[in-house]
């Protein structure tokens, strides 16, 4: 959607989605301005309670059952499994994401996480081209004058030209793009506390066949999870941000994390906005 400042001010129900690397304070941004009577969409709250519910409850499940007292509880139906996710709290989209190599050390097989990817990868689709009708839903149903689509870091690599024609089309974009300083944070947190990541496949067989030589292994089981996540992640990062770059050209607008720091509440954030027009124009 591509908006100038004037109207932009002038439209009375904004949907605003935002894109950019994980850490980035998207998040951060939205609970602001959920507080601020803006309806917040969590693509990966979305993701986790809607689509891969079922394939993480039975993960779960399925580590349950090897022990014993409560692989008895489960079968006889003695005991329930629910998801506790929360916008706040979306570890178990994580955990069933999971990491690649050696399961002693909790790996999953090449086969098994690429199934889980691509599971992800479905997911985070259904996701977005949901956000026109919880656009909908927020104004008639909830009351929420405005509407800000959290989406996730892995955005980028969907590679679907209707999805992203979907949100344009609904939600003017933002992409929040990392300053040289906050690249290295993110670099920094990423190997100092490594989480699983969403990968294309064409980009992960590449990388995976670069680390298993630069590593002398010779199967996949022998990979440290943890390792090979420190080792992706900075060479994943910098292949992003061109993909970032060519959706914020084709269908929105890009702002600095050193602008978003800036926002405190809701003025700050419109104002925000309406430079980024103004400076597009």
């Amino acid at each position: 959607m591509r908006l100038t400042a004037r109207q932009f001010r002038a439209w009375p129900h904004k949907s605003i989605s935002l894109l950019g690397m994980s850490g980035v304070g998207k998040t951060r941004l939205a609970n602001r301005l959920r507080r601020a009577h803006w309806f917040h969409y969590s693509g990966d709250y979305r993701i986790g309670t809607r689509y891969l519910d079922e394939p993480i409850l039975d993960n779960i499940k399925r580590q349950i059952m090897h022990i014993p007292l409560l692989h008895d509880l489960l079968r006889s139906d003695s005991i329930r499994i629910e998801n506790n996710i929360t916008v706040d709290n979306l570890k178990p989209v994580s955990t069933f994401l999971g990491k690649l190599g050696n399961p002693e050390l909790g790996g999953l097989s090449l086969p098994e996480f690429k199934c889980r990817q691509a599971l992800h990868h479905g997911a985070e689709l259904a996701a977005m081209r949901d956000v026109p009708e919880f656009i909908r839903r927020a104004h008639d149903i909830y009351g929420y004058d405005h509407f800000i689509n959290d989406a996730g870091g892995s955005l980028c690599e969907l590679d679907d030209a209707e999805v992203m024609q979907v949100l344009s089309d609904h939600t003017l974009i933002l992409y929040i793009k990392a300053t040289d300083r906050d690249e290295q944070e993110l670099i920094r947190r990423a190997q100092e506390d490594p989480k699983p990541l969403y990968y294309r496949e064409t980009f992960l067989d590449e990388q995976l066949g670069a680390y298993m030589a630069e590593r002398a292994l010779e199967y996949v089981a022998l990979i440290d999870p943890d390792d090979f996540v420190r080792w992706t992640f900075p060479r994943l990062f910098y292949s992003r941000i061109p993909r970032y770059e060519r959706i914020a050209r084709e269908h929105g607008y890009t702002v600095t994390t050193d602008e978003l720091w800036a926002v405190r509440d809701e003025p700050d954030f419109l104002a925000l906005v309406e430079s980024v027009l103004e400076r597009a124009a």
